[in-house]
């Protein structure tokens, strides 16, 4: 006999993976016991060596579908003639580096037990088991344990506590389990927190349906805080939800009932419904059907809409009963945290619904929707956050100091690394209020408690004003390394993709605080994960008002029209009517003189400015509306191109020079030419210019790898051209998949690069 100690460690908690080893035990007859612990999972067996060879062969190769083994250790023990085998409780105590499990889409065989009338689960909105439901947002510490987390407060009733002991049960120590007799409950109560009662409504869930198909505005609480919900298809529910909320413009997201309700509002590629299905559930931006059964105001001017399918019980139900596509947008007011506490949402939210659906398990940590799109046949990451967090990334170089990251301003996460193993935090948002400013500090904690990371080095932006920034430098007893905006874009989309070798990186965003001093956003870098050269940018022009000019692209057309022309510009006609005159000139002044104007190569201000030439947007309402509202405004048909320049100097760095193209612009609307064509020749001639300097960058720095990153690249138009373009130059081109291609993607190259740095210094660490 053999005795042997196995450590897996991955993702191996709250998955069923104990249950499955006791299985995997019992089939092949060893005996031993299995536990968790603060790393993972620990396996003790003892058996004839053949066997335990055979186990040890099996254990990573048949785990249940959410587990992810990363690695398996093990050592020979003295035998101890034990018979048998057990599922031991945790111990206490420990150095936590467990990967704790994302929330999951609830599983088929739950949803077949919620809608079976003959089952003690039939409409209970809380059914899960260890292949489906809440994890993150409801653990509070690990070992994944019931005690430790909100479902400690919910003693298991006798028929889920047999269900939980029973080895061949799927529901074998599923932490969350419950059902009607002992789990949460859901109440349906008006603003006033009263409970509501909605006539011929057998359940809260029911009453919450039948009043959004009667036009009422519905706060929801889900997984990992609450939404605001009410009829797609009725205008008047959806502008009163607008005007309540206070977002005039950006896109509302929808959840449809089935695949079959999404095809009815989106067209769905293959590779846009499996994003659609899959565990995460995140919400999906396709095209939109021209015949799509929803309001205007859902998405004014967007050519997509984001869909996403119901992913707990209670979504399930809700949809099933309302029998129609709704509105399902985050629970709060406009530039504000989601709200996740019942009291929270009483007191932020009463003011817009007009009822509540609350539930009475608590959410430990609040989560929004991810966001995902399909562009050049990959996934594009937009948002990352329920569905995806906590799940580990690997960084391609690990060092002995723990690091914390602290992201960017806008769309901020955090990150943090031990071991050479990352945990990107869940989607913050903008750090623009105390209310978002806590949320960051709070998901700090709570990941460093959750991960047993003590950060030693904190890598931040270069920009003195982020609050991500000032956070950092007001940390005690840490080592600060300060990283470059475009080149964290550059490193974070190197490392996702596990490259250590420099490339050359077209990085384009709104803004980044720039080496140099300027405000930088249209940039190529060659480099690295320790270290970048800037070899070209776009041509730069003022920003006038400095942060003013990306909340009024109507700025930026003035800017560029005063470089274009190299005169002072007459406001264009398609501005007259939302720009006075008066304003024009000032603003004209400023881009001439440089009077509180910053110098930028913004690629995201290009856009603003064409789109506002061409009348498509004047005001900003949201971060990118400009360049939104252009692409949805392109003629797919049209081929053509303008001419955007590459000035090569040799020596000097590359200028792609858009004055030529504004000009173009110009030319074609005095020429009556239509939008939706000039709309797409500017794409085409980005594309061009950007594909063309890349080669001539990748030349010189004999190189074959092109990364494309940076918000604009959440532009499909842009984003598929320019990857065409690269292609058929036979580059190769990496772009962000697992992680966002926008500022949400930052605290993961900070880390990359500041790991990078602290290893060039001798502080690497041998991988085992």
């Amino acid at each position: 006999m053999t005795r042997v100690r196995a450590r897996v460690e991955g993702t191996v908690q709250g998955v069923g993976f104990r249950p499955y080893v006791y299985r995997l035990a019992g089939e092949l007859g060893v005996a031993g016991h299995v536990l968790n612990d603060a790393q993972g999972v620990v396996v003790e067996v003892e058996a004839a060596p053949a066997t335990i060879e055979r186990f040890l062969a099996r254990l990573p190769m048949e785990a249940p579908p959410l587990a992810n083994v990363e690695r398996v250790t093990s050592e020979q023990l003295a035998d101890l003639g034990e018979l048998g085998f057990s599922i031991r409780e945790s111990p206490a105590g420990g150095d936590p580096s467990a990967a704790v499990t994302p929330d999951t889409a609830t599983c088929e065989d739950c949803l077949a037990e919620v809608f079976d009338p003959a089952d003690r689960r039939h409409r209970y909105p809380f059914t899960n088991c260890t292949n489906c439901g809440p994890r993150f947002t409801i653990v509070r510490d690990i070992p994944y344990d019931r005690p430790n987390t909100t479902m400690a407060g919910f003693p298991m009733c006798a028929a889920c506590t047999e269900e939980y002991d029973d080895p061949s049960d799927r529901r074998f120590h599923a932490q969350p389990n419950a059902c009607p007799d002992c789990g949460p409950s859901a109440t349906l109560v008006d603003a006033g927190g009263v409970a509501a009662a909605v006539p011929g409504a057998s359940d809260a869930v029911h009453a919450a349906a039948l009043a959004l198909r009667g036009g009422a505005i519905v706060a929801i609480k889900g997984i990992g805080g609450f939404h605001l919900a009410c009829r797609a298809d009725d205008e008047q529910a959806v502008a009163r939800l607008r005007a309540r909320k206070h977002r005039e413009d950006r896109p509302f997201a929808l959840m449809a009932p089935d695949v079959a309700g999404a095809r009815s509002l989106v067209s769905l590629s293959p590779e846009e419904e499996e994003l659609l299905t899959g565990r995460a559930r995140p919400i999906v931006l396709a095209l939109r059907r021209p015949d799509a059964p929803v309001a205007p105001s859902v998405a004014p001017r967007a050519s997509e809409l984001g869909v996403m399918l119901p992913y707990s019980p209670l979504h399930h139900l809700l949809l099933a009963d309302a029998g129609i596509p709704l509105v399902m947008t985050s629970g709060n007011v406009s530039d504000e945290p989601i709200a996740f506490g019942d009291q929270d949402a009483r007191e932020r939210l009463a003011g817009i619904a007009d009822l509540l659906l609350l539930h009475d398990r608590p959410i430990e940590t609040r989560t929004d929707d991810s966001v995902v799109r399909v562009a050049a046949g990959r996934p594009l990451m937009l948002r990352r956050s329920r569905g995806h967090v906590p799940g580990t990334t690997p960084l391609p170089l690990a060092c002995a100091p723990q690091l914390l990251a602290c992201g960017a301003e806008l769309k901020n996460t955090f990150a943090l690394a031990k071991d050479g193993r990352a945990w990107v935090g869940h989607h913050i948002g903008d750090l623009k209020n105390y209310e978002t400013l806590r949320s960051f500090a709070d998901g700090i904690d709570h990941f460093q408690r959750l991960f047993a990371v003590s950060p030693e080095v904190v890598a931040h932006d270069l920009h003195p004003e982020y609050l991500s920034t000032k956070h950092a430098a007001e940390m005690e007893d840490v080592r600060l390394i300060g990283v470059q905006h475009h080149h964290a874009h550059l490193a974070a989309c190197l490392a996702e993709h596990g490259e250590s070798a420099p490339a050359v990186g077209a990085i384009f965003d709104g803004t980044g605080f720039g080496g140099d001093g300027t405000v930088w956003g249209g940039e190529l870098l060659f480099g690295g994960l320790s270290g970048f050269e800037r070899v070209g940018f776009l041509f730069p022009v003022r920003m006038p008002g400095g942060d003013a000019a990306a909340r009024q692209p109507w700025r930026m057309a003035c800017s560029w029209l005063t470089a274009a022309f190299d005169e002072q510009p007459e406001l264009p006609a398609a501005l007259r009517p939302v720009v006075l005159d008066v304003s024009w000139r000032q603003v004209a002044e400023l881009a001439r003189t440089g009077m509180a104007s910053p110098v930028t190569t913004s690629a995201g201000r290009l856009f603003d400015a064409v789109a506002a030439l061409c009348g498509v947007r004047a005001e900003a309402t949201y971060e990118g509306q400009a360049a939104i509202e252009l692409e949805a405004a392109i003629d797919p048909s049209e081929r053509g191109a303008y001419e955007l320049p590459l000035r090569d100097e040799g020596s000097g760095p590359l200028i792609m020079d858009a004055r030529v193209t504004v000009r173009a612009v110009v030319a074609d609307l005095d020429a009556g030419e239509p939008v939706p064509r000039i709309a797409a020749r500017f794409h085409n001639a980005l594309a061009a210019a950007t594909a063309a300097a890349c080669a001539v960058a990748a030349e010189r720095s004999g190189t074959s790898t092109v990364v494309l990153s940076g918000g604009v690249f959440q532009n499909r138009h842009l984003l598929e051209g320019t990857v065409d373009l690269l292609g058929s130059r036979g580059l190769r081109v990496l772009t962000p998949e697992r992680l966002p291609v926008g500022d949400g993607g930052i605290a993961y190259g900070q880390l990359a690069v500041a790991a990078a740095q602290l290893a060039a210094e001798g502080l690497a660490l041998e991988r085992p």
